[in-house]
């Protein structure tokens, strides 16, 4: 699982002209679904986003989590995060979660996160999504299952 999490100050996906998700202050997360990612490697990765300390404290140091500040997730699937570049110029997604299993893992994600945090929205799996956001710093992490979970 790949997930490149923003903060910010606002964001929004749409989809075919309508707004399907909006927050305020908070994280904008474009979700990629590998093809060997389980629900356990996703409420480990979650975790790991919901805990990241990144948000500024009374005394301006990235301190506080969302949920401290009290901020909104929006949660926009992207399987090109998976795009493997290594030869020629055309992108590979051989490495990407197929698209029932990894919408099955984007809901739960997203059922997962609310258990956490109030406000969850997102885009629609699948779609042809237009994204705008407001990145606060900017602040962009990315996190990688391979990297931060022992499979």
């Amino acid at each position: 699982m790949r997930l490149v999490v923003q903060r910010v100050t606002n964001a929004s996906v749409t989809v075919d002209g309508k707004i399907t998700g909006k927050i305020g202050k908070g994280l904008l997360v474009l979700l990629g679904v590998g093809a060997e990612d389980t629900k356990e490697i996703l409420e480990k990765m979650a975790d790991k986003m919901l805990r990241l300390r990144i948000f500024a404290d009374e005394n301006d140091k990235t301190n506080l989590s969302i949920s401290d500040v009290g901020g909104e997730l929006l949660i926009v699937s992207q399987f090109t995060l998976y795009a493997d570049c290594k030869k020629g110029n055309r992108p590979s997604f051989v490495k990407a979660g197929n698209p029932q299993t990894a919408n099955e893992l984007y809901e739960y994600f997203k059922e997962y996160c609310k258990k956490s945090v109030p406000v969850v929205e997102s885009g629609i799996f699948g779609a042809d999504m237009k994204v705008e956001l407001c990145n606060d710093g900017p602040f962009t992490i990315i996190l990688d299952s391979d990297e931060i979970i022992k499979k």
